[in-house]
């Protein structure tokens, strides 16, 4: 499963990410909604966080 999380405060983005990746996930982030809206529109997601 492939998420894609959007999080503008570095701790809690990198704190999300090492959990999912730990659970088995394959994770990417983005600092801010204009990344991320990039990021959705580029690559297929399973889910996306807004956080």
């Amino acid at each position: 499963m492939k998420i894609l999380v959007i999080e503008d405060e570095a701790k809690a983005r990198d704190y999300m990410r090492k959990g999912l990746t730990e659970a088995g996930f394959i994770v990417d982030v983005a600092e801010n909604g204009q990344d991320g809206l990039f990021y959705a529109q580029e690559h297929h997601y399973d889910l996306i966080l807004p956080m």
